[in-house]
């Protein structure tokens, strides 16, 4: 109610500040004002799409890095974003009570670590909302519609994280859950996981980032964005006595090459790979396109961008960075039919 310009997405204005800072200010240290690039992980990746998708942002920035931060999903999910501005005002009012004041005076005078606690144990999650000024529509509705800035993406995910499967107890409740989820594709969805309640939710495992990154790329080609998506997928062996698989967050020790951080007992490829996907994405920062020599002058193995008629991937393997295609599944196929028709 104060600031009708900005009635909400604070975080996000903080980080279109930033950003507006650094192209204000970069050329006194040497950088490019016009060369600039947003980057995010996780929530930081989901940022970095409403930062895309804000008509704010135009001429802001000039290429884009998602990692592990744009899902696609039939399935119900709780990373849907972009509830209304009433919404939002709701749950304030609800963290208010959370909270135990009933003022705005009251709020503000509260110790900040306080509130952080308070934060952390609140029920709901504070999320973006669609406040008609910074964000117009929900990200992902934009984004799918070809509404974001056209600049090049560089997408990525891990194999082991955010993975989501179709599973039912009987065959019956199989058929309701594939009626409501799939409509009049049910019948194709029964057909290609069979018959064997055992194999259900093997059959069915799909990555909800992969479904979002193939649906971004045919959606921006045919919104007549030509600006290219790079895709890879982080799948070495991740060392430590727990066997953790390639959880949420374990590629950015090698994007960032800081593997000499982590108690994890890697070994001289995995810093090579890291060496390697820090090249790309540095390469990419740089020009828009991944691609490049090594340290040793070396070029890299080739990274194509994704496109539905090529669809090329990058796999970080214990072998280095390994370029494939990656046809999807006839599943994946009926995953993005199904999941575009909501936009």
């Amino acid at each position: 109610a104060q600031q009708p310009d900005a009635p909400t997405n604070f975080g996000h204005l903080d980080q279109q500040a930033g950003t507006r800072w650094v192209k204000r200010n970069i050329a006194a240290f040497g950088g490019d004002p016009n060369n600039i690039t947003i980057g995010g992980q996780s929530a930081g990746g989901g940022s970095v799409c409403a930062q895309l998708t804000s008509p704010q942002n135009e001429g802001l920035f000039q290429k884009a890095v998602i990692m592990s931060g744009v899902m696609g999903s039939p399935l119900p999910s709780r990373f849907r974003m972009g509830g209304p501005l009433d919404a939002a005002e709701a749950k304030g009012v609800a963290f208010f009570e959370h909270m135990g004041v009933k003022t705005l005076a009251e709020a503000r005078a509260l110790p900040a670590d306080f509130v952080r606690d308070k934060t952390l144990d609140f029920p709901q999650m504070f999320a973006t909302s669609v406040d008609g000024v910074f964000q117009v529509a929900p990200h992902l509705e934009r984004l799918m519609a070809g509404k974001r800035l056209p600049v090049p993406l560089l997408v990525s995910r891990t194999s082991n994280e955010f993975l989501s499967s179709i599973d039912a107890p009987d065959a019956d409740s199989l058929k309701a859950l594939a009626e409501k989820t799939f409509g009049e594709d049910a019948g194709a969805f029964l057909g290609l996981v069979g018959e064997d309640p055992a194999k259900w939710a093997s059959l069915t495992r799909f990555s909800g980032v992969e479904v979002a990154a193939r649906c971004l790329s045919d959606r921006s080609r045919l919104n007549g964005i030509d600006a290219p998506i790079w895709y890879s997928v982080f799948d070495p062996s991740m060392p430590g006595w727990d066997d953790p698989g390639t959880f949420h967050s374990s590629d950015l020790w090698f994007w960032f090459e800081t593997l000499a951080k982590c108690w994890r007992p890697f070994k001289g490829y995995h810093y090579d790979l890291a060496r390697q996907m820090c090249n790309y994405l540095c390469n990419f920062v740089r020009s828009g396109d991944p691609n490049g020599d090594d340290a040793d002058g070396a070029a890299m193995p080739v990274w194509e961008p994704l496109t539905a008629a090529h669809p090329a991937a990058m796999r970080w393997a214990d072998e280095g960075a390994t370029p494939y295609l990656d046809v999807p599944t006839p599943l994946m196929q009926l995953l993005m039919k199904t999941w575009l028709k909501q936009y």
